[in-house]
């Protein structure tokens, strides 16, 4: 294998995530059991026989309320809708898992700090390091009116927003505990040194926390970095902080633009544009033959509901589309504040870049490629030869997919070296980026030590 590619397993746990409708075929009702515990599992277990890397757990905080002024179309169609907390899985699946890692996607919105690096802390030992983060700003409405405020936060602020969060979340993880501070010393008494355990003393715009860090250094430290942003804030987000950045391009020609630009943003940052991982999205329908495959794709548009594919782009680009004219061009409204990247790939992937807003329904993200699993692995390589790292696999349906992909792509993928067979040891940390487990030293995460131990407590007297 030339380039280490990576497979994540994306998932959301929702009756409904990318096949808007689809539970209502029978094949997609085992969407039905997205609230008990024993699918989950066996979807663990299969896509580490497989060898993926992580589950990576997608996540809303707010209902699609847009279409229609209200949530009742999300409501009625189980468009991402209702949704369980991602995070409350990840001990269960580390606990039948060894190597598999586990992305939770969690807004800056949602979770104080604080109570947010203690909750990632926890996961990470339990998993013995094997859990990321994957760092959203949000864009629902009814996400932001859900957690106090009265409106969306405006876009580029939200990523403002997100640079204080992730630095008391870095503070937390990487300064206030220094790595020889836990001495769990029975004879002296002394658990931990209390002149090596800091109190932050973060005063920012949006946050005041004092600490310390109520874990002690999880194996990681800082999870892995997981975003995905396609603005120009949003790159630039991803270039200083993300290890892997999703990114929404829909052909191999965009995704080696858009992979340029980030590296390029990162290097200027003071980075390795290598650090920074590539992920675009592959929604494959399988079939023995393309003419099954084929088929298999026009049964799964049948059956998708036109109207939660209405009410899902009109959340994401904060447009009611049952007011605009299928035939309208996207470029015509000015989307300021909500969903940009997925705008821009449409764009970008269309030969004459114009785009309706009835391509953006006729266009959905599941099956958008349909072929054999030679087919998918030539389409894999095709990204790959682009300069992408990796993969978000979204299945036609999240439960009971998987095993169709493990057992007829994933042998393909490995006989031509463009998937692991085996996993290396170490955390997630090391097994994606073949260092670790901690950050590099010129990572912010890391850069917070120095500004954090000089303010420690002063009357903490060293342990003798």
């Amino acid at each position: 294998m030339k380039r280490r590619l990576i497979y994540n397993a994306f998932t959301h746990v929702t009756p409904n995530h990318h096949s808007h409708g689809y539970w209502r075929h029978p094949e997609g009702r085992i969407q039905l059991d997205y609230k008990r515990l024993a699918p989950w599992l066996d979807l663990a277990r299969t896509v580490e026989r497989g060898k993926f890397d992580t589950v990576f757990l997608a996540d809303v905080v707010g209902v699609y309320d847009k279409f229609r002024g209200n949530g009742d179309t999300s409501i009625r169609t189980a468009m991402q809708f209702p949704s369980l907390d991602p995070a409350s899985l990840v001990s269960a699946l580390g606990a039948v898992t060894e190597h598999l890692g586990f992305a939770v996607t969690s807004s800056v919105i949602q979770d104080h700090p604080f109570d947010f690096a203690r909750k990632m802390s926890t996961l990470d030992h339990m998993t013995d390091g094997r859990v990321a983060w994957n760092i959203v700003t949000s864009y629902l409405d009814n996400a932001a009116r859900n957690h106090g405020q009265s409106a969306l936060t405006e876009h580029d602020e939200r990523y403002r927003w997100a640079e204080e969060y992730a630095d008391v979340a870095y503070k937390l993880w990487e300064a206030s505990w220094e790595d020889d501070a836990l001495v769990a010393d029975p004879e002296r008494g002394v658990f931990a040194d209390p002149a090596k355990v800091h109190k932050i003393h973060h005063r920012g715009q949006r946050y005041s926390v004092e600490g310390p860090h109520l874990s002690e250094p999880s194996p990681q430290r800082t999870p892995l970095l997981f975003q995905a942003g396609g603005s120009e804030a949003g790159r630039s987000f991803a270039a200083r902080h993300a290890e892997a950045t999703f990114i929404a391009s829909r052909t191999p020609e965009s995704a080696a633009l858009t992979a340029a630009d980030l590296r390029a943003r990162a290097r200027a940052f003071g980075r390795d544009g290598d650090e920074l991982k590539i992920i675009v999205s592959l929604a494959p329908v399988i079939g023995s033959t393309e003419a099954e495959a084929l088929a298999r794709r026009r049964e799964l548009k049948e059956w998708l509901s036109v109207e939660a594919l209405q009410s899902f782009w009109s959340g994401g680009l904060g447009v009611d589309l049952s007011n605009i004219d299928p035939a309208r061009p996207i470029s015509e409204l000015l989307l300021t504040n909500h969903v940009r990247g997925n705008v821009r790939a449409f764009i970008e992937a269309a030969p004459d870049h114009v785009v309706t807003f009835g391509d953006l329904l006729r266009q959905t993200v599941s099956g958008r490629f349909a072929g054999t699993p030679e087919q998918i692995a030539d389409e894999v390589q095709r990204y790959a030869d682009a300069g992408v790292d990796g993969f978000n696999v979204v299945p036609v349906t999240t439960l009971g997919w998987w095993s169709e992909f493990v057992d007829q792509v994933v042998p393909v993928l490995q006989s031509r070296g463009l998937m692991q067979t085996d996993y290396a040891p170490g955390t997630l940390r090391e097994k994606i980026q073949g260092h670790g487990p901690y950050l590099p030293d010129h990572h912010p995460a890391r850069l917070t030590r120095a500004a954090v131990r000089p303010v420690s407590s002063n009357h903490a007297a060293a342990v003798t």
